[in-house]
């Protein structure tokens, strides 16, 4: 097999043609261009490799190719009609914000509950949709019935999706919602063909047999020096897997090697380096390059949007209490601007509907929101989802606010059921798995406490784990903070950075309670 134009390592020209020959048998020539009926059977591999080593750069590749080959992409958006040649392909990622650094680059992914889930839509929808992909004619106004809606605004969007592939912000464009045409949710029950998972260290066994049931070609993405997911013996879904369904990146491409951040990370697969050394690192990075920071103090004022990452709960706690104490926050009530994490949906099972509306929506366990303000009412939350395509929104709500030394938390907001919070401002390193922010604040000590603890997680030490996953979070600047203090807020919190686009949707029947 040949590679393709663009100039690979030899490591990612082996997987690209693994993965090429897998998807040749299974129909889809990326080489000729070339659809061909299923080729049944199914096939799991593994793209796996540290941070910098072209995971990506060979995911937007192979999803170019199978675009220019004529395969459709499902972003759970809209589905075509079904046709008897059509073939599907699928980008995924565990959560909101891992699928928006996707898009970031370039490849249009979603989540994984968002092609679980797939939603139900108007004819209105269908249409617009249809023609917009290319898929239908061009419909006529006063058959859609959409007040407002002009020529004009229809010639905006089918413009902007011929550029962005995206139907929802297409829509946005003329001046529509897609979220407006939904009528519900449904359970996928009918399979597709292709899957890309990124972030598959984060799979758990559940979700990796669910992607299974729907994609005969499934192909991961992931970082094996990364944290396995939590009740899963240390070991990701990848590593179960035949040997020769593996395909190692090992080269750390030109475009990474000066960076500082990743330099400190892969300087962690050294078994002989240690903690006080590595630290000494740190400094003398942060002596040379800004990008670095080696900081005695925790900014205040980065928390809102990105939280300190720690290790132990009882930290994540006592600097969530200290982050609310600088802001002057009651201890009744949360300020619009406050950051919030989702810490799953607490619905019975006869509201399972309404438990998919709130999940396809991206209010997922894990998911990072922004609190906006009370609802209309009582017990109900407006809601930003950082990294959903239409973030706003309105959902029953259950907010704990732990207390330092204290078992229970306080709750100041809490309907009889519905989506359960807790404060964003610090997260364990565990949860921050799948998400990047363009400055990320590491809680030193934190990180020598599971070094003193001597802990090790498939061989390897925690604490190199730990720091890992930490630094690998910063896009652009790492805070290394070595002491627990915390800087005073030089600005109040607020809500004026966040997009402003999308509805304030309920996602509880417009607020009528469950």
């Amino acid at each position: 097999m040949t590679t393709p134009a663009i100039q690979f390592s030899d490591d990612q020209a082996e997987a690209w043609d693994a993965v090429a020959e897998a998807l040749e048998a299974a129909g889809v020539d990326i080489l000729e261009g070339h659809l061909s009926p299923d080729g049944g059977g199914n096939r799991v591999l593994s793209v796996i490799g540290k941070a910098g080593s072209g995971k990506t750069m060979l995911l937007a590749a192979l999803y170019k190719a199978l675009e220019e080959a004529g395969v459709d992409l499902i972003s759970g958006d809209f589905e075509g009609k079904r046709r008897k040649e059509r073939r599907t392909l699928a980008i995924l990622a565990p959560t909101n914000k891992a699928a928006s650094v996707l898009r970031g680059r370039g490849v249009p992914a979603t989540t994984i509950h968002r092609i679980l889930y797939t939603p139900v839509y108007d004819p209105e929808y269908e249409r617009i949709a249809e023609w917009l992909a290319g898929q239908g004619e061009r419909p006529k106004l006063d058959l859609l019935g959409i007040n407002g809606l002009t020529d004009e605004a229809l010639d905006r969007a089918k413009a902007f999706y011929d550029q962005y592939k995206s139907i929802p912000a297409a829509l946005a464009s003329a001046g529509l919602r897609g979220s407006d045409f939904i009528q519900g949710w449904k359970r996928r029950e009918d399979p597709l063909d292709i899957g890309f998972v990124d972030e598959a260290s984060m799979l758990d066994e559940r979700q990796f047999d669910d992607l299974r049931e729907i994609f005969p070609t499934l192909v991961l993405f992931g970082d094996p020096a990364q944290l396995a997911p939590v009740n899963q013996s240390g070991q990701m879904v990848f590593e179960r897997l035949p040997e020769k369904s593996k395909h190692i990146l090992h080269r750390i491409h030109r475009q990474t090697q000066d960076n500082p951040i990743l330099d400190l990370a892969h300087a962690l697969s050294d078994e002989s380096l240690g903690f006080e050394a590595f630290e000494q690192m740190i400094r003398d990075a942060a002596a040379r390059d800004p990008r670095v920071v080696w900081a005695e103090r925790v900014e205040s004022d980065l928390m809102a949007r990105s939280p300190v990452l720690v290790w132990r709960n009882a930290t994540r706690i006592r600097l969530i209490h200290a982050f609310r104490a600088a802001h002057h926050a009651p201890a009744d009530a949360l300020l619009p601007g406050e950051p919030l994490i989702c810490d799953g949906i607490e619905l019975p099972l006869k509201h399972r509907k309404r438990r998919i509306d709130l999940e396809a929506r991206g209010l997922i366990k894990g998911a990072q929101v922004v609190y906006l303000g009370p609802g209309k009412k009582p017990g109900f939350s407006r809601l930003h989802v950082m990294g959903a395509e239409d973030p706003r929104l309105s959902a029953a709500s259950i907010v704990k606010i732990e207390m330092p030394d204290e078992e229970e938390p306080f709750i100041p907001y809490a309907a009889r059921m519905g989506a359960a919070f807790l404060h964003g401002a610090a997260v364990t390193i565990h949860k921050a798995q799948g998400s990047q922010w363009e400055t990320v604040q590491v809680f030193a000590p934190d990180l020598y406490a599971a070094y003193r603890a001597g802990r090790t997680e498939a061989g390897i030490p925690l604490w190199k784990r730990l720091a890992y996953v930490a630094i690998t979070r910063a896009e652009h600047r790492l805070l290394w903070v070595t002491r627990a203090r915390l800087a005073r807020p030089t600005q109040p919190l607020s809500i004026d950075d966040l997009p402003k686009g999308g509805a304030t949707l309920s996602l509880e029947a417009e607020e009528q309670g469950v």
